[in-house]
């Protein structure tokens, strides 16, 4: 059983990696690209912010109460609000990248503290957003291979990590959105 449990989490490592690694540099390729100055007749998808934003809020929610779940012994109820969790940040990813493909980027236009404040909060969000995706799938991972000591283990880092990203996302939003040009 544990060789098996071995090579099923071998398996999973390299694509754990390649995503981890993947991901982030095809966010930071396609957030560059706008496909509207490269000449395409695409309308902005301006109105995905709140739509995204709302998706974070809902992910922490989700996340929140799948930690209540397992605490009180609901593990099919954890399970899969933690794949609801897990679809809702694939989600949020698609839609961002989206909106970035097809809008300008909106400048933070407050002064004094409150500009160190929100950059302080976004830097912090960006860097956990791609840290954060190993841990995710490391610990999804551990729990197919019913390696549930080591899931636990992993998930006590992963949770305020993926939590905090989700709330900073919202945060994030809120901060920004009198800047967005409708």
């Amino acid at each position: 059983m544990q060789q098996l449990t071995n090579t099923t989490e071998q398996k999973y490592n390299k694509w754990i990696w390649i995503l981890s690694i993947a991901i982030p540099l095809a966010v930071a390729a396609l957030f560059g690209v706008n496909l509207r100055k490269l000449g395409y007749d695409v309308q902005p998808l301006s109105f995905l912010p709140p739509i995204y934003a709302t998706i974070n809020g809902l992910t922490a929610v989700v996340l929140v109460v799948a930690v209540w779940a397992i605490k009180n012994g609901k593990r099919t109820l954890h399970e899969n609000l933690m794949k609801f969790a897990i679809t809702l940040s694939v989600l949020f990813l698609g839609m961002y990248v989206a909106y970035h493909m097809t809008s300008d980027s909106t400048k933070f236009g407050g002064e004094g503290t409150i500009k160190y404040v929100y950059y302080f909060i976004l830097v912090t969000h960006i860097l956990l957003s791609i840290i954060i995706i190993p841990f995710v799938l490391i610990t999804y991972v551990k729990a197919l291979s019913k390696r549930f000591d080591k899931h636990k283990k992993i998930a006590k880092i992963a949770f305020p990590m993926w939590l905090y990203v989700a709330v900073t996302g919202v945060i994030v939003y809120v901060m920004i959105s009198p800047y967005y040009v409708h």
